[in-house]
């Protein structure tokens, strides 16, 4: 969600326990403006915090020119004080895949250690073995990138593709119409597109290639992976994601109002698809 209206959004997502303390948000307001022009983003977004057994972490994001693409992340203890987070790579995926188990203490320099059996003996004792290590700080940066990819939302039309390719605020958005707001079909993952039948779409010409880019939730399996409601008097429009427990999107239709943050321990729900 936005730093510049960070108060009021974090307002609407209360009632999914998501919000921090005042001495929080007021720090938050402070640090994110300095961050912005420290890093010289066009943007700084405050992402949401994972729970750790020892600190939490607080995650930022700031946005470049593009808006889809040009996008780095941080993290913070106290709200104040902001480190970079190395960029997620598949190597660094399959290394947190393999060491990383269970919640996240809160040190950025703690080490997971796992020891993956290569083979075993007759008896069923394990001969050799490799010890597989990856930093917290290092699987850090692949869950916030992984939740990023799964389960970011923007609401269609917000997000336009100019001419020369990059993905920009439409600052013509006025919002969804309530109707509009209760279909999925109306919320795009804020990603690079993965569905090859919007891509299909695209080249018959059926959408308009500005706007309808993204993939759309209705199309994620599994199906009933996203919770749609009303609150405040059936104002705000709430999507939240049963794949990643904490993550909640809000709008509210006929305004540009709109954002998402996670609040959560960064497990998958993996258990979704018996769950349905």
């Amino acid at each position: 969600m936005d730093s510049d209206s960070l108060f009021f959004s974090l307002e609407l997502v209360a009632g999914s326990g998501n919000t921090v303390s005042l001495e929080q948000k007021a720090a938050l307001q402070t640090s994110l403006v300095i961050l912005k022009k420290n890093y010289k983003f066009q943007r700084v977004l405050f992402w949401g915090k994972i729970l750790g057994l020892k600190e939490d972490y607080f995650i930022a994001q700031g946005r470049g020119q593009d808006e889809l693409r040009d996008r780095k992340y941080l993290y913070s203890f106290n709200c104040m004080d902001w480190f970079l987070l190395p960029a997620a790579t598949d190597s660094m995926a399959s290394e947190v895949s393999k060491a990383a188990r269970g919640r996240f203490i809160g040190d950025p320099s703690f080490v997971y250690e796992r020891v993956e059996v290569n083979r075993k003996s007759e008896d069923g004792a394990a001969e050799d073995g490799v010890v597989n290590k990856v930093k917290e700080e290092t699987r850090l940066s692949v869950t916030v990138h992984q939740i990023d990819q799964e389960v970011s939302v923007v609401p269609r039309g917000s997000f336009i593709r100019n001419h020369l390719g990059l993905v920009i605020v439409n600052r013509s958005f006025t919002g969804l119409s309530e109707s509009e707001s209760r279909k999925l079909d109306s919320f795009f993952h804020f990603r690079e597109p993965k569905n090859p039948k919007q891509r299909f779409v695209l080249q018959n010409g059926e959408l308009n290639p500005a706007v309808d880019f993204l993939d759309v939730l209705s199309d994620d399996v599994p199906k009933g992976s996203w919770s749609l409601q009303f609150e405040f008097a059936r104002r705000v429009l709430v999507l939240r994601s049963l794949l990643w427990l904490g993550l909640t999107f809000y709008h509210l239709p006929r305004t540009p109002q709109h954002g998402y943050v996670y609040f959560g321990d960064g497990t998958k729900n993996l258990d979704l698809p018996f769950m349905l």
